[in-house]
C-alpha cells in the first residue's frame, strides 16, 4: 500500500535524511521517498498506514509535522473512473462533433447560414438519435420507461418516441424551423428534460436511453445539458 503525505519543516537534505530514518523505523513501513522541494513523502507499507504512528515517530524531531494528502491507490482509482467516464461519453461527443461539422458544411452557401445550420443540426440530431433507438426498440422502451414521466404511465408513448424523433428529423430537414416544428421540439425535449433532472437529483443509477441501448451511457448532467440545448435552439426559431 502506498500513500502520499505532506511534511512541513524540512529545509535541507539533512532534514530529509532525519525524517526518512524516523519514518522507516515505524513497523510495517517498507520505504519512504521524500521530495524536499514540495515536502511530499511517498510511503509504502505492508498494511494500512496510521497517521498517528507517523506523527509519534516524528515527535522527537519537533520541527517537523506530517499530514496525509491522499492514497496513491485512491488517486489511481479516481483517474481510472474519470477515464472510464470519458470513454462512456466519447460516442456522444463524437456524434455532436460530426453533426456540427455536417451542419456547417451543409449551410455554407445558404443565404442564412446560421439559421440553416441550426436546422440541419436539429435534423441530424433526431435522425441519429432515433436510429440508435431503433436498433433495440424494446430495450429503449424498457430504459426510457424507468425515468421519463409520461413513459412511466403510458407505455405506448415510449414505443412512439423514436418515431416522433424520426418525424422531427424529416421536418427539420424538409420544412425547416417553422413555428410548429420548433414548438413541438421544445415541448418534447423540455418535457423529457424534467424526467432526466428528477432522475439525476435522485441519483438513480440507471442507463440513459438517448442513444438507445447500444452505448451504455449513465444518466448524468450531460443528458440534461443535451436536452436543454435542444430546447434553447428551438426557442431561437420560436422567438426570432
Amino acid at each position: 500500500m502506498k500513500e502520499v503525505f505532506q511534511i512541513e519543516g524540512m529545509t535541507c537534505t539533512g532534514c530529509v535524511g532525519n525524517v526518512q530514518n524516523a519514518l522507516i523505523a515505524v513497523p510495517s513501513i517498507e520505504s519512504v521517498e521524500i521530495e524536499l522541494a514540495g515536502g511530499k513523502a511517498l510511503i509504502k507499507s505492508v498494511e494500512a498506514i496510521v497517521l498517528r504512528d507517523l506523527q509519534t515517530a516524528l515527535a522527537p524531531l519537533s520541527r517537523y509535522t506530517i499530514k496525509r494528502i491522499s492514497s496513491a491507490h485512491e488517486t489511481s482509482e479516481k483517474a481510472n473512473r474519470d477515464n472510464a467516464a470519458w470513454k462512456k461519453f466519447w460516442p456522444l461527443i463524437l456524434i455532436g462533433l460530426f453533426l456540427v461539422a455536417g451542419s456547417l458544411l451543409g449551410a455554407w452557401d445558404s443565404p442564412a447560414p446560421v439559421r440553416r445550420g441550426m436546422e440541419l443540426f436539429m435534423s441530424g440530431f433526431f435522425f441519429v438519435f432515433s436510429f440508435f433507438k431503433f436498433l433495440d426498440l424494446q430495450g429503449f422502451v424498457r430504459s426510457y420507461s424507468m425515468y421519463d414521466i409520461l413513459a412511466k404511465r403510458i407505455n405506448v408513448y415510449a414505443w412512439l418516441y423514436p418515431f416522433i424523433e424520426l418525424s422531427l428529423g424529416f421536418a427539420w430537414a424538409l420544412i425547416g424551423g417553422t413555428f410548429e416544428v420548433a414548438l413541438i421540439t421544445a415541448a418534447l425535449m423540455g418535457f423529457g428534460a424534467i424526467g432526466v433532472i428528477l432522475a439525476v437529483r435522485r441519483k438513480q443509477a440507471i442507463q440513459c436511453a438517448c442513444l438507445g441501448t447500444v452505448f451504455k451511457l449513465p444518466m448524468t448532467n450531460v443528458t440534461i445539458i443535451e436536452d436543454i440545448l435542444m430546447v434553447i435552439m428551438s426557442l431561437f426559431f420560436l422567438f426570432p
